[in-house]
Formats: structure tokens, C-alpha cells, sequence
């Protein structure tokens, strides 16, 4: 027996193996979207850009390489590992083929991003209903975060240009549907990296888009609460919003100007009310109040100004605006009937689409790897499919802790794991080891998806 050297077993490596599937984990995103009918939605949405004897159902191409960002790809190349494992994935085209439909989806424009939008939303429908009191609706509201995001470009592609953080790229504006820890992507607005953060127009583009991707019945009512920071906080866009008072609820991030610095100047102590904690607890150190008069004057009807004053963090420095040694923020709103410090709790949640921007990061958002900007728009659609089948397996499959886990972890944890594969009795069966921690979290998630009733 030779002596061990070191502290792992020396052992050789070849290739030729056969029987054994990698990212077998996958198959639950597989099924995923078995159950949801996204691949029947999008194979029929995709149809007029099928050629006379194809080989590849473009709906099917365009999915897998959702489903290899959502697996942890970056580029159109790294279908290959779906292609590594036909058993699983089914067949997979060549990267050519690949490339090809991403230009005639490209050249198409307008036409096919709304064919792609129309399938995501008739699937979306479909994974709330099934996921009942786990979908984002599950409280009586739907919430919808608008965001910036800066892309960087490490070459001169099309609309790369110059940020304000002084980087080079693009600067998309993101919609995310937001359902407490969880949440997905449900709009992406691609624009040049100097585009400005609070651009109205883009806002109101990103927003309805947003509510284009709801069911129906959430794009009428105050069911629907679009929710942004400062860079939301234009009088064109707030207008926008509020000529939508029945439908929609709002609240928006608002910046401090000189006018509301001297107006919280004027408020009475006894009119400061405590921050609470998502617990109900009150929050030391911060409190929130409401202004009115004159600092509202060019707002539309309705609306509601709050303003919160908290202590600053040991060391953080004050800006211009802050008064009295205390942070000043601000946001609008035009809910009623609501404490103001459960108002502004909600309007600070909105903290949580940083989370759904680093999920979107790690999920094909990292660069934008195409050179035109139309692709550049279509790679953001695929980006949002990967994001909606990382958000709805977790909402029909996932229990526990495993619910909670952002996809770097589900991707380390389920996706990756191997597994044999096995041909018996005319049926295959995926046998994932039993010495993989998580073997039973996937076995268990695909039992619960393969119990859900099948779409049509």
C-alpha cells in the first residue's frame, strides 16, 4: 500500500465514463417548467420563427439556455452542459443554431420581446394559482420593485457608455415582484450605461411592463403597489402613478430638498412617532412624521408625504440635508387608513430588491455578452425566464429553510449534485446518492412537483 501524502487521497482521473449525469439537480427545474406549461407557452409564442423542416423548436432553444443561466451559465456557449446530458435535458442544439435564433429573435424587435412577455405572463398565472397561499398575492397585495442596474461592459458594445459611478457599460432598469424573502424578476428595461437614475420615462416603461407581466385581475385596483427609491421620485412619474389612484398604490422614495429640510425643521416633538421593526417591535432611535402645507405644492392630489429622522451608525458621515445630528429620508405615498410607521416599514423593505439584484447578478447578469443592444434586450428576457423558474421552484417545490436559499446556494446544494442513471422496467430513474447531504430535499421536491396537476 503506498503511503498517503498529504491531506486528500491521490487519485487518477480519465475520461469515457458513461452512466452518470451531472447538474442532475436540474431535472427539478425541468419539471418546473413541465408543470407551469412555460415550454408549451413559449414553443407556441415562438412559432412564426420556426423555419419548414427545423430540427429545434425555438421555444425549446430559448429555454435551454434559460435554464443553463439559471444553472449557473453566463453566455449562450454554456448550454453545452445541458447538451451533456440529453437524458435530462432532452436534445439540445448546436451553438451555431444557438446563436442563429438569437439574431432572427434579435431582428424580429419589439414583435418577439412581446411574444416572449406573453408567454412568461400565461405561465405566471398558472404557477400562482397552483402555488395558492405561497404566491406573492398570498396577503392581498402584490408588490413591484423598480431598480436600477449597473451592467459593466469590458468592451465597446452597442449603448455602452460612461456610468455616474465612472465605469463603463449599461445601466437596465429591473422590475422585481417582491414576496418577503423570495421574489423574482419580472421586467428588465435595458438603456445605455448614462442613463439617468430617475429618468419618468423609463420608470413609466418599466412599470408597465411590470403590470403587464400580472395576472389580470392585479393591473386594476390598489392590489398592485409599484415601489421605487428617489430616482422614482420625479413629478412626471408620481403623476403617472397617481392618474392611476384606483389602480394603484405607490410608494415612492423621495430625495430631501431644501423645502422639506426646513419643513421637518418645523415639526413638534410631539408629532414624531417611533420606527417599528418588522416584529412590531419600536426601533430605537428613529422615528417617522408627516408633512403637509406648502412643501406639497406641484404633487398631484392625494398624496402623502413621510419623513424619518434616525440616529446615524457610529462613524457614518452627515450629509447637507440631515438636520440636528439625525439622517433624513423621505418617500411618498398615496396609501390611507395605515399607521405612517407601518407605512414607512413598508417603504423601507424595499430594501429587499438588493437582493433580487445580487440574485439577478448571479443568474446571466453579470455582463451583457452579446455586441448589439437588441440582443443585449433579448438576453434581459432570458434572464428574467432564469429568475422566474429560480423564484416559482421553490414557491411549488421547496419547504423549510431550502425555500430561503438564494440560487448560488440552491445551485451548490441541489443542482449540482450527480446522480447515476438507470434504465429499467421501460422508465428512467435518476439515482441520486444517498451520501449527497441534500438527496432528500431534491427527492422530496420532485415528489411534491410530480403531484401537481399537469397544464392544458
Amino acid at each position: 500500500m503506498k503511503k498517503r501524502i498529504g491531506s486528500y487521497p491521490h487519485v487518477r482521473v480519465e475520461g469515457g465514463g458513461d452512466g452518470v449525469v451531472s447538474q442532475a439537480g436540474g431535472v427539478l427545474l425541468v419539471q418546473t417548467v413541465r408543470k407551469t406549461g412555460l415550454d408549451g407557452a413559449i414553443s407556441a409564442a415562438l412559432a412564426p420563427w420556426r423555419k419548414d423542416r427545423a430540427v429545434h423548436d425555438p421555444g425549446k432553444v430559448l429555454l435551454d439556455v434559460a435554464l443553463a443561466l439559471a444553472l449557473g451559465g453566463d453566455c449562450l456557449a454554456d448550454v453545452g452542459m445541458l447538451r451533456a446530458a440529453p437524458a435530462v435535458f432532452g436534445p439540445v442544439a448546436s451553438d451555431p443554431t444557438v446563436s442563429r435564433l438569437i439574431d432572427a429573435l434579435a431582428a424580429a424587435g419589439p414583435r418577439a420581446l412581446q411574444a416572449i412577455r406573453g408567454a412568461r405572463q400565461e405561465a405566471r398565472e398558472r404557477v400562482w394559482e397552483l402555488a395558492g397561499a405561497g404566491a406573492p398575492d398570498a396577503d392581498g397585495q402584490v408588490i413591484v420593485d423598480i431598480d436600477g442596474v449597473l451592467v459593466l461592459a469590458h468592451s465597446d458594445k452597442q449603448d455602452a457608455a460612461a456610468t455616474w459611478k465612472k465605469t463603463f457599460g449599461h445601466h437596465p432598469l429591473m422590475a422585481f415582484v417582491d414576496h418577503g424573502r423570495g421574489g423574482s424578476g419580472v421586467a428588465g428595461l435595458l438603456r445605455p450605461g448614462n442613463a439617468g437614475s430617475n429618468t419618468a420615462a423609463d420608470h413609466i416603461e418599466a412599470a408597465r411592463l411590470a403590470l403587464a407581466q400580472l395576472p389580470k385581475r392585479y393591473r386594476r385596483g390598489r392590489q398592485t403597489l409599484i415601489r421605487t427609491d428617489s430616482g422614482g421620485g420625479t413629478h412626471e412619474f408620481v403623476a403617472w402613478l397617481a392618474r392611476r389612484g384606483r389602480w394603484l398604490s405607490y410608494s415612492v422614495g423621495m430625495t430631501i430638498t431644501d423645502a422639506i429640510h426646513q419643513a421637518v425643521l418645523t415639526i413638534p416633538a410631539s408629532a414624531w412617532t417611533p420606527a417599528v421593526e418588522p416584529d412590531g417591535e419600536i426601533r430605537d432611535g428613529a422615528w417617522v412624521a408627516e408633512l403637509d402645507g406648502d412643501v406639497l405644492k406641484g404633487w398631484p392630489t392625494g398624496i402623502r408625504l413621510i419623513v424619518r429622522e434616525e440616529r446615524p451608525h457610529p462613524g457614518a458621515q452627515l450629509r447637507i440635508t440631515d438636520a440636528d445630528g439625525l439622517r433624513l429620508t423621505a418617500f411618498a405615498t398615496n396609501t390611507n387608513e395605515i399607521p405612517i410607521a407601518e407605512l414607512e416599514l413598508r417603504h423601507r423593505q424595499r430594501a429587499r430588491a438588493e437582493d433580487r439584484i445580487r440574485a439577478a447578478r448571479a443568474t446571466g447578469l453579470r455582463n451583457l455578452p452579446l455586441h448589439q443592444a437588441a440582443q443585449n434586450q433579448l438576453w434581459l428576457e432570458i434572464v428574467q425566464i432564469a429568475l422566474d423558474l429560480l423564484a416559482w421552484l421553490p414557491m411549488l417545490a421547496l419547504t423549510g429553510k431550502a425555500r430561503l436559499w438564494e440560487p448560488r446556494r440552491t445551485r451548490l446544494r441541489l443542482f449540482s449534485a450527480a446522480a447515476q442513471l438507470i434504465n429499467t422496467g421501460r422508465r428512467r430513474y435518476l439515482r441520486f446518492t444517498r451520501h449527497w447531504p441534500w438527496a432528500h430535499v431534491i427527492t422530496a421536491a420532485f415528489e411534491r412537483l410530480d403531484t401537481l396537476p399537469n397544464p392544458g
